[in-house]
């Protein structure tokens, strides 16, 4: 098992929490205490989700849920962009870091579902 800390996943999502940090110091209180706040909990929820997945045999069921919150972050995001606290330029390089982030959580998810399968059927042949 690797270090949860040395997953590249879980180095995305932290980059991608300290950018947040640094890109929403100027949203009016209001969205600062709500929208933006609920993006890190999110986010801190999402990289604690990737270290008990690293840690426990059947990695499915949490990583379904990794892929559930990161929805929600993309959607605030997308919010803080279309109210116009985020710049067309600070949007694109969340989204790309987003992306990023995306598409680890679904190779990973869909291995561990390959894996989960696999093991069903090795337990079905010995039985």
């Amino acid at each position: 098992m690797a270090q949860y800390d040395n997953l590249p996943v879980f180095k995305a999502i932290y980059d991608l929490l300290l950018e947040v940090y640094q890109r929403t110091r100027n949203v009016p209180r209001d969205l600062r205490y709500t929208l933006v706040q609920d993006l890190k909990n999110e986010l801190l929820d999402l990289m604690v989700l990737v270290y008990q997945a690293n840690g426990q045999r059947e990695k499915e069921p949490l990583l379904r849920k990794s892929l559930e919150v990161f929805m929600y972050v993309r959607l605030r995001i997308r919010l803080l962009k279309d109210m116009h606290h985020l710049s067309i330029p600070q949007f694109a390089q969340l989204c790309l870091k987003t992306e990023s982030i995306s598409k680890q959580l679904t190779a990973w998810h869909k291995y561990s579902q390959k894996v989960a399968n696999e093991e069903g059927k090795d337990t079905e042949t010995k039985v």
